[in-house]
Formats: structure tokens, C-alpha cells, sequence
């Protein structure tokens, strides 16, 4: 018998159970790491909210995840027992067309860990082999503590949305939501050598959740006036880029007049499906040649340059890791969440 294991369950909208379940075996082809950080994505939240058809309940959640590996499958090469680790949680099929153009964040079979495979949110995981076989598990140096390297898969994201919207040293950025992601954002941009990051939010509690990350403005829109704050600190220019990271559609379709000319539009959040259609100035678009560009998930690369910036301590992750709360507190973490209290919280097994 393989013996049992905490884990959090996903049955389906507003029904997640904290069960006893089977530790899983390893197979000949896989890892089994032994997680001792997970920390919750907004995707669980709204899996929980109002569920999530791609997720093949009854699941085991979580996606951002850390631990070490305990057993190593007698077929599998390049990783020792002890060794700490990260993935990029979005599993390729390797053979797709975007995978072979180097994007397998695109792929066309994804197979993301919590969603088709089990996730992170329990005391044990196992690795397939299809992410082992595509690249898709990153070593971590021991240095670093589990909590802020179950990070690396969120800042793996910024790292994409960063280099989708070309941000070169020097350049202005505005991100539009005082979230754990936008927030995110603005330091992975930071990072990479913009001048000056204005962070823009309409929640008082996020905006002031900003603070400690020295951005250069804070904005609230609901009460200050953000396009003339931004014409006025890039002397009528406009921005280098705005990063929207606000599931929001009105900033969404403003954007476009907060950039100047050759300036990004970066559509970095979604928006709900039915609430998903923007109505946005084309002229402004066609006339200033502004590229707009969506970002989404992260590949393997990304996540090895997000691990590289945490071990270096150029991401601040000890302020994103707000909460660290046992796994029984999931109920918890979803209203540290929901209340804006919280940025990321990290659940330890």
C-alpha cells in the first residue's frame, strides 16, 4: 500500500475538499518531490468561485509549487534525490507546431499540473514524463527557501509579459492594477531596467500594498487624473509601454491613448468569457503604429530566468510572499484573496 497524504481536492464550483488520499508511486519515467510550499494563483480562486470546465475533477489543485525531489525513476537522467525544484506548470506535447516555433506555452495539448495532472496542493507530487521529456522542470539552488521559490512560476509570467512588450532600459511603464501580478510586473520591469514604473489602481488597500516596492507613482484613477499624470512625467509623449494587468475592460481599451508613439500595449490580464469584447480607437492604433500584444502563461525559459532572479534577490519575493499559512487554510488564503489583503499567499504542507 502506498500509504496516504494531505491534499486539496477540486470537485468543482464552490465545492474544494481537503481530503486524506493515496501518495502517489512513482514510475520508472517520473519524479516524486516532496512539497513544502505551494502558493495560490488567482486561477484557483476563480476555480473555486465559479469553476473551471479544463480542470478533470476530482483533482488535486495547484500549480505553483516547490519541493524536493525524493525519488528519482530509474529511466530518468539529470536529477538526484534532495534536488529543489520548480516547473513550468503548463505542460507541451513537444511536437505541436508552437512548440516547434519555441513557444510551448501556445501548444495545442496543453496538459497543465493541477488541471490534467495533479498539482501541488499536497504533501507529495509526481512529475510526468512528458514535462520531464520537454524541459518543463527547473532545478533551484538550496539557498533559496521553498516559499519564495513556489514564486517562480508567477514571475515566470511577468518575464513573458515583460519581453512581449520589448522593455528596454530606460523606458516609462505604466501597469494598470495594484495586484499580486501587476505588482509583479512592475518589479520584473523594473528589473530589466525601466526608469520609471507608475502603478495605477483603483482599490485604496492594493494601492497602498504598492508602497513597499519603490515605484516611482502611485496612482488612483478614481481620483486623480491618470492620462494627464502620464502625459505630464513623459513630457507629452506618452508611455513606453502600459501593461494591464487589471481584469478590467475600460483600461483595457484606454491604454492605447496612455502610450506614445511606437509605445506597447500589453493586455496582460483576461477578462471574464461574455465580458471579453473591447471597443478600442483603431486610429490611434493605425495612425501612432502601436502594437498591442496579449501574454499568457510562461515556458520553461522564462521560469529558469524568474529562478535566476529570486536566487540573485533582484525580485523583492519576501514582500510578495504575505501570507504563509498551513494547507488546511485554503478557505483562508481564498479571503486573504478576495479582501485584497493578501498578495500572494503561500500554502506549507
Amino acid at each position: 500500500m502506498p500509504g496516504k497524504m494531505k491534499a486539496i481536492r477540486y470537485y468543482g464550483p464552490q465545492d474544494i475538499r481537503i481530503e486524506q488520499v493515496d501518495k502517489p508511486d512513482c514510475g520508472p519515467d517520473q519524479l516524486r518531490v516532496k512539497v513544502d510550499a505551494c502558493a495560490v494563483c488567482g486561477t484557483d480562486l476563480k476555480a473555486y468561485k465559479s469553476g473551471n470546465p479544463r480542470i478533470k475533477s476530482p483533482q488535486i489543485m495547484g500549480h505553483e509549487f516547490t519541493g524536493l525531489v525524493d525519488i528519482v525513476g530509474s529511466d530518468v537522467t539529470g536529477f538526484s534525490e534532495g534536488d529543489r525544484v520548480v516547473m513550468a506548470t503548463s505542460v507541451s506535447c513537444g511536437q505541436c507546431a508552437y512548440c516547434d516555433q519555441g513557444f510551448p506555452n501556445l501548444c495545442v495539448d496543453v496538459a497543465p499540473m493541477g488541471f490534467t495532472y495533479a498539482g501541488g496542493m499536497a504533501e507529495w507530487v509526481v512529475i510526468p514524463n512528458r514535462a520531464l521529456a520537454n524541459g518543463h522542470v527547473i532545478k533551484v539552488p538550496t539557498t533559496v527557501k521553498p516559499e519564495y521559490a513556489a514564486l517562480a512560476e508567477p514571475v515566470s509570467c511577468a518575464v513573458n509579459s515583460i519581453e512581449n512588450s520589448v522593455i528596454r532600459p530606460g523606458d516609462v511603464v505604466v501597469v494598470i492594477g495594484a495586484g499580486p501580478m501587476g505588482i509583479i510586473n512592475g518589479c520584473v520591469a523594473k528589473q530589466q531596467g525601466a526608469a520609471k514604473i507608475i502603478l495605477a489602481e483603483i482599490n485604496p488597500d492594493r494601492l497602498r500594498q504598492g508602497e513597499a516596492f519603490g515605484f516611482d507613482l502611485l496612482v488612483d484613477p478614481a481620483n486623480e487624473d491618470l492620462p494627464q499624470i502620464v502625459m505630464d512625467e513623459t513630457d507629452g509623449l506618452g508611455a513606453h509601454v502600459v501593461i494591464v494587468a487589471a481584469p478590467a475592460a475600460m483600461p483595457q481599451e484606454q491604454a492605447p491613448a496612455w502610450v506614445r508613439k511606437r509605445g506597447t500595449v500589453c493586455l496582460f490580464a483576461s477578462l471574464p468569457v461574455g465580458e471579453h469584447l473591447l471597443s478600442m480607437d483603431s486610429r490611434a492604433i493605425h495612425y501612432n503604429e502601436i502594437r498591442v500584444v496579449g501574454t499568457s502563461d510562461s515556458t520553461p525559459a522564462h521560469v529558469t530566468a524568474a529562478v535566476d532572479m529570486i536566487s540573485q534577490g533582484t525580485i523583492p519575493v519576501e514582500k510578495l510572499a504575505s501570507h504563509i499559512l498551513p494547507l488546511d487554510d485554503v478557505m483562508l488564503a481564498f479571503e486573504l484573496m478576495q479582501s485584497g489583503e493578501a498578495l500572494r499567499v503561500v500554502l506549507k504542507p
